[in-house]
């Protein structure tokens, strides 16, 4: 196959998996926007606060937290009990009509862990945020809709990729940073297209990639629990279901104890999807900008309140607890989510121009000479 040959079919790429995946990445980046900020926009809205106390206030029992938990709600179980590390004091109920309903009928609490009171049920079946995650996550669409992104990430990296292999013979005949503006609307349009693609171009694919590893989250899950998991919890396959269970916070304070260097995060319920009928799951997470992405869980034996095992969970699992930050500018507070925010626009202004080359692919003759490269590296020619 000839050079030229070979531009041609990178050409043939770059326009079709463009062509197919730019709506929906508008859509992506659009949404995506205030996800990035969903922590300022929260606090704006009056996000629960814990009262203000003591330093030396001692933490209530767990137990007597899940006890108020399910008061507040009766009839329902608790699926979960999670802490944010930026929340001090707050935990936060998962509530639900049985343990293995869907998050769709949860209810949430947020309960202060000094007091054991209710500080609030907030709806997050509702609202501008739960909107927009909805829509940037799965369409509404469930797995389905998850995967059908993940279609559209794996085509917007196939753009990416071959956007760079034709921005090479582009630059041949230009400057770097060139925008033409003394040519057509459309000239300067594509030089313009070119110019912001590649300068972002790392981020656009770092994007692109943990964009499309969470889109996998549902299977990740389910390749856990059947693996991992059940290799865990197989000394119990045969063992009765417990008629009594241990202390909540006893069943914390092993797991503390078996990693000392860790703290929890999260605490799945016996009979939930993160756990087996037999016990409690203990998440512990490391407390450095790195590890305190990382969940490591210890089960505990529902009846007994004894460690029964913990390990480290999968790379493929952690491969995703580190893309979903990564994905939304999470890892350096305020400063990096600004900077996310402004390559998104800048990935907004990319799409858009792409889209518009195409829309205004018939070209004028005083053009015509730049046909064979502009065809080569437009985004959506």
């Amino acid at each position: 196959m000839s050079k030229h040959d070979r531009l041609r079919t990178w050409a043939w790429v770059h326009k079709w998996s463009s062509l197919v995946c730019t709506l929906f990445l508008l859509i992506l980046c659009v949404t995506g926007l205030p996800l990035i900020f969903h922590d300022e926009i929260e606090s704006l809205l009056g996000e629960t606060q814990a009262p203000a106390m003591p330093a030396d206030t001692p933490r209530a029992s767990l137990d007597r937290v899940a006890a108020a938990a399910r008061a507040y709600y009766p009839g329902q179980v608790i699926q979960f009990l999670s802490w944010d590390p930026d929340e001090p004091h707050l935990v936060f109920a998962g509530m639900n009509r049985s343990l293995d309903a869907p998050p769709s009928t949860r209810k949430s609490l947020v309960l202060d862990d000094r007091t054991a009171k209710v500080l609030d049920a907030p709806d997050r079946q509702s609202g501008f945020l739960y909107l927009m995650l909805q829509i940037h996550t799965d369409l509404f669409a469930g797995l389905p809709g998850k995967l059908f992104l993940g279609a559209m990430g794996l085509l917007f990296v196939a753009a990416i990729v071959s956007g760079v292999v034709l921005y090479r013979p582009f630059m041949r005949k230009l400057a770097f940073g060139t925008v033409r503006r003394e040519r057509s609307p459309r000239i300067k349009w594509l030089d313009l297209h070119n110019l912001l693609g590649i300068a972002a171009l790392v981020w656009i694919f770092v994007v692109g990639v943990t964009g499309v590893i969470n889109t996998l989250s549902d299977l990740m899950v389910v390749a856990w629990q059947k693996g991992q998991l059940a290799e865990m919890v197989a000394p119990y396959a045969h063992a009765p279901l417990p008629t009594a269970f241990s202390s909540i916070e006893q069943a914390v304070r092993t797991a503390e104890r078996a990693a000392p260097d860790m703290t929890p995060q999260f605490i799945g319920f016996p009979g939930t999807r993160f756990t087996s009928p037999h016990h409690y799951a203990v998440f512990m997470h490391g407390n450095t900008p790195l590890t305190s992405r990382l969940l490591m869980p210890a089960l505990i034996d529902a009846q007994t309140g004894k460690l029964t095992d913990m390990r480290a969970m999968p790379w493929y699992v952690q491969t995703l607890f580190l893309s979903e930050p990564l994905h939304f500018g999470d890892y350096g507070g305020l400063p990096l989510k600004t900077i996310w925010a402004l390559m998104d626009l800048v990935t907004i202004t990319v799409l858009g121009s792409g889209l518009y080359l195409w829309l205004r692919r018939a070209r004028t003759a005083a053009d015509s000479e730049d046909d064979t490269l502009a065809a080569a590296t437009s985004a959506i020619n």
